[in-house]
């Protein structure tokens, strides 16, 4: 089945060389060039994964995605001609999966797409040997992608599930920051990126007041999910 991609952007340009691309990798491409059709469109079509661009017309892409993420943790990539790294926070502190700065190389954002595409929707077929995780007092489904802490469920975006499933499958044992990118952004750590800091902090923030009740940081090593 093909997966069905939203790309958002007031570029005319920018939305033909994406579906170009897109359309050769097999996926099946909606378009919008503003934030409420683009907002419409989520609403109301079977979207697996969306592109949004931050400077769209009526709604810009923050909004968007906010709206988004109150029912919907899809892979979601920032499009963006600005590159500073608050821009680029503030995308991830909302629920963003990825950001790409504009001008792109149209490869890249491929690769980057299939990456995201690749790590969120293979979770439930990889998860089917163990369908649940325990930790704690955290349970993680891996069949409907859920996590319930008391078995109260917990809104978490694609990002967060990806870094929560990770730790929880391998309990007690540290991560280096480059492992953690490699595993959830299914990417090659080649600089240090702050991505895996704010998404962690967010991850924390949902868990607990307590910020190293569940992932405690190790000094100068990584992270490491607390058994008890």
């Amino acid at each position: 089945m093909a997966y069905t991609i939203l790309v958002a952007d007031d570029e005319e340009q920018i939305r033909e060389l994406l579906r170009l691309y897109l359309e050769k990798e097999g996926y099946q491409v909606l378009e919008a060039a503003d934030g409420h059709a683009a907002l419409n469109c989520l609403q109301q079509k079977e979207v697996d994964m969306a592109i949004l661009d931050i400077m769209m017309p009526n709604l810009d892409g923050y909004r968007v995605l906010k709206k988004l993420r109150e029912n919907s943790n899809i892979p979601v990539m920032m499009l963006s001609a600005k590159s500073q790294d608050t821009d680029k926070i503030l995308g991830l502190d909302l629920g963003a999966d990825d950001y790409l700065a504009k001008p792109f190389n149209p490869m890249e954002a491929i690769a980057r797409i299939n990456s995201n595409i690749r790590r969120f929707y293979s979770l439930g077929a990889k998860g089917r040997e163990l369908k649940q995780l325990q930790v704690k007092d955290l349970r993680l489904d891996t069949e409907a992608c859920v996590v319930y802490q008391q078995e109260r469920p917990i809104d978490l975006t694609s990002v967060e599930y990806k870094l929560l499933r990770l730790f929880m499958e391998h309990p007690g044992k540290v991560f280096t920051k480059q492992q953690v990118y490699e595993n959830v952004w299914g990417e090659e750590y080649a600089i240090a990126d702050n991505n895996i800091m704010v998404c962690i902090s967010r991850l924390r923030a949902k868990l607990s007041e307590d910020s190293g009740a569940y992932i405690k940081t190790i000094r100068g090593l990584g992270y490491r999910m607390e058994k008890e």
